[in-house]
């Protein structure tokens, strides 16, 4: 099985926050969680564990948009610790 991207990871970050809010026990959650993004309940139990330390203003979000490869190295160059592309 493949690794998730930086996106399904995200993605199913936020929805194993909201399940935790919706159910009140774990083994639905993680059952929902497994359901919905095809992983193995173990995995799913991964994903609440790691949702459940994410502070409130923590949710993940895909933001892509497009800009000239001048202003790309000029980010990197600037930016505090080594921004490596994905």
């Amino acid at each position: 099985m493949p690794l998730a991207s930086h996106i399904q990871k995200a993605e199913r970050l936020n929805l194993a926050r909201s399940l935790l809010q919706r159910y009140p026990h774990w083994p639905e959650a993680a059952q929902q969680l497994a359901q919905n993004c095809t992983i193995s309940e173990r995995q799913a139990y991964r994903y609440l564990e790691q949702a459940q330390r994410l502070k409130h203003g923590d949710v993940k979000v895909s933001f892509t948009v497009k800009l000239s490869r001048r202003l790309v190295e000029r980010l990197r160059d600037s930016a505090p610790t080594p921004l490596r592309p994905d």
